[in-house]
């Protein structure tokens, strides 16, 4: 596959993310409503932290599979310091960032468009990972498995569309430029990810920002759940965090029958 396909393909993959941002804009919604779309959101995000770790620790564990069986454990004690470093340095970092905007803006309280940024910074750094995962693949001809990478990332790209802009709900509503600005963090390094992805293969940058993504997604969840305990509706909120949980391993197992 050229660089010129590989970087059209990559910008619709991420291009998807925008499908979902209009959710932002609805009003009129009844505190049940906002409740349910807030923690469905929540359950997608619950998803991609296990996503992300899972995929971060794959190599880890292979590095480790080699070091006892021979290899030098070097590479693993690299792999599993990037890990750990890179997860602590993803939640600290989002935490220490946005609570400060919060203390200087609006007394003590995380705003929804500070957690939907801080979603979309988690969901950048994820896509990142994703990047690079189809810009080696079709480096390497392996175009098949490049275009079926191209076409699960697009599908997932649209759930997560949906998780930056369902807490913006019940706050005033956003404008298309922040939604655009949003869906461009969010998106945007998918297509970066896939340039440099095609130009060299790197598993310690892989793990780096899959760790990173994990981190800010952690802190993004935490929030989202606090925001959901606010409406004091419990069955509401537990029944949607359940839908988008299901909802997005189920996307992630078709796309897993479907051979991506």
């Amino acid at each position: 596959m050229s660089f010129a396909q590989t970087v059209v393909l990559a910008a619709f993959a991420g291009g998807t993310i925008f499908l979902g941002l209009p959710v932002g804009r609805l009003r009129g919604l009844s505190r049940g409503w906002q409740a349910s779309l807030t923690t469905a959101a929540g359950g997608v995000i619950l998803f991609l932290i296990y996503d992300v770790l899972n995929q971060a620790a794959q190599p880890v564990s292979q590095a480790l599979s080699a070091a006892r069986a021979g290899e030098s454990p070097g590479r693993f004690a690299g792999y599993a310091a990037t890990l750990g470093l890179s997860v602590a340095i993803g939640l600290l970092s989002v935490t220490y960032a946005t609570s400060k905007i919060a203390r200087r803006r609006t007394g003590a309280t995380i705003s929804p468009t500070q957690i939907a940024l801080g979603t979309a910074i988690g969901l950048g750094l994820h896509n990142f990972s994703e990047g690079l995962a189809i810009g080696q693949s079709a480096a390497s001809n392996a175009t098949s498995l490049a275009l079926l990478l191209v076409i699960g990332f697009a599908l997932h790209n649209m759930t997560e569309g949906f998780a930056i802009a369902a807490p913006l709900s019940g706050a005033e509503r956003p404008s298309w430029r922040f939604l655009a600005g949003a869906g461009l963090v969010g998106g945007g390094p998918t297509f970066v990810g896939s340039v440099l992805g095609y130009s060299f293969v790197s598993p310690v940058l892989a793990i780096l920002f899959l760790g990173l993504a994990a981190g800010a997604l952690i802190y993004v969840f935490n929030e989202m759940m606090a925001v959901a305990r606010r409406f004091s509706l419990p069955m509401v909120t537990g029944v949607a965090l359940t839908v988008g949980l299901l909802a997005a391993f189920g996307t992630d197992f078709i796309l897993s029958a479907a051979g991506t």
